[in-house]
């Protein structure tokens, strides 16, 4: 989605987030146990990991919850194992949606996600259907009442950001998967929490959303979505006027 449409369901999500800490806390532990699993549990030598506790203590997740998901990812507790997993369909007014999942029941997955497509006006596609309209980058939002400008724009390309786009309340920071490990320490060292941040999958095209009803049926699709237990995230490919997603809320 556009940066301002991404700003704007980002602010209208927030409370019901924040009355979601459960899920929050279980899709950062399995989160948490994948980066350990793929290097290791030191987070020293394993900056992911790093980046995923700082996130977890951001969202005040109790350590006995992190030392859990890590000894977990490093097989110390034995019992289920973890998978990533992509599902990419259509939602209302033809816009195209990509859902990471972490799951340690992948038909539970598939079987939730279906349903919920269909009960939300959308559909399951085939895997690529969609992918290659979407490019994999770390996205961060900062509300532009947290740092000026000039500093942000130096500090972003002092640690190889590509793009800061300026909107009128917050910024938008672009960077390779690569960096975003990197550019998360530089704003923890800052002493600046991004209001949003992830390894996202941005839209090379966008599809425009103009009618209300249709934008309604679209973000309560993706908010159904998120809500689903194995669902990290979801991204996708349309652009909703900012006026339009605050007359929803």
């Amino acid at each position: 989605m556009s940066g301002h449409s991404k700003w704007a369901t980002t602010k209208r999500h927030k409370a019901a987030i924040d009355a979601k800490r459960g899920k929050i806390f279980s899709v950062i532990s399995k989160e948490i146990s994948l980066a350990t699993r793929d290097g290791g549990k030191d987070p020293e030598f394993n900056p992911r990991l790093r980046t995923l506790i700082l996130k977890a203590k951001q969202a005040n997740m109790p350590s006995d919850n992190i030392d859990r998901a890590v000894k977990k990812g490093a097989g110390e507790l034995g019992g289920v194992t973890i998978e990533e997993l992509l599902y990419e369909g259509y939602g209302p007014g033809g816009v195209g949606l990509i859902v990471e999942v972490t799951t340690d029941n992948k038909n539970r997955s598939a079987s939730e996600v279906r349903s919920t497509f269909s009960k939300g006006g959308g559909n399951l596609a085939g895997v690529g259907a969609l992918a290659f309209n979407f490019k994999r980058k770390g996205q961060f939002l900062i509300s532009s009442e947290k740092i000026s400008e000039d500093e942000l724009t130096e500090l972003a390309l002092e640690n190889d950001a590509e793009d800061v786009l300026v909107e009128d309340d917050h910024y938008e920071i672009i960077c390779e998967t690569s960096e975003f490990d990197r550019l998360s320490e530089a704003f923890e060292h800052k002493g600046i929490e991004p209001d949003a941040s992830e390894l996202a999958y941005l839209p090379n095209t966008l599809v425009p959303i103009e009618n209300e009803e249709t934008a309604r049926k679209l973000l309560n699709l993706i908010e159904s979505l998120e809500d689903l237990e194995d669902v990290k995230s979801v991204h996708g490919n349309y652009d909703i006027d900012k006026a339009l997603i605050e007359k929803l809320s």
